[in-house]
């Protein structure tokens, strides 16, 4: 695409600005800080996952096969016994945030750069600067806030969270809007 290298500085900015928007949100504000819970008896479940040593990797709780394993009495009775749960594994050690947050980063910038495309590929270059930012704004929310929603459906992420991330991608899309508006060639 022959006009992106035209917006690759409110591309930066608005990965910047989103970087340095969610830095803010989870470090100063802390609005995020009640949305996991500690298990009753932390140590007791950290053992008994220690028994059995899983590899990173995401597991499911109870686990079924499929459709037809969900028909059996054996498989209802545990759902019914419960717990459900859905259980991430990261591989032992403190988590480097180093890599953490150049991955978010990337990210970031990979949203601006496809929402810059996506507003060239509609409008051109020749937009008004808020009809663009407009338009990056709508895009990043959507790309930041789907998957949580996303998840609240599938695998029951509290709608509390689920509020708080779309609060979080309403704050990004404002962003990347107004890095679009401010330096829209």
């Amino acid at each position: 695409m022959h006009m992106l290298p035209a917006v690759w500085l409110p591309i930066l900015v608005a990965a910047i600005g989103v970087f340095v928007a969610s830095a803010l949100i989870h470090m100063l504000f802390r609005w995020h800080h009640s949305d996991f819970r500690r298990l009753p008896d932390e140590d007791a479940a950290a053992a008994a996952l220690r028994s059995k040593p899983l590899p990173p990797g995401q597991y499911t709780l109870p686990y079924c096969d499929g459709m037809k394993e969900m028909q059996t009495e054996e498989m209802q009775k545990r759902y019914r016994d419960g717990p459900i749960a859905v259980l991430i594994v990261r591989k032992p050690g403190i988590p480097g945030m180093g890599p953490i947050l150049f991955q978010w980063f990337l990210l970031n910038l990979a949203i601006a750069t496809i929402a810059a495309m996506l507003v060239l590929q509609v409008v051109g270059l020749q937009a008004h600067p808020h009809a663009a930012g407009h338009l990056v704004g709508m895009i990043s929310l959507l790309a930041y806030g789907c998957g949580s929603v996303t998840n609240g459906i599938w695998f029951a992420k509290p709608w509390g969270t689920v509020a708080k991330d779309l609060l979080d991608a309403l704050i990004y899309g404002t962003v990347s809007a107004f890095a679009f508006v401010w330096l829209w060639p």
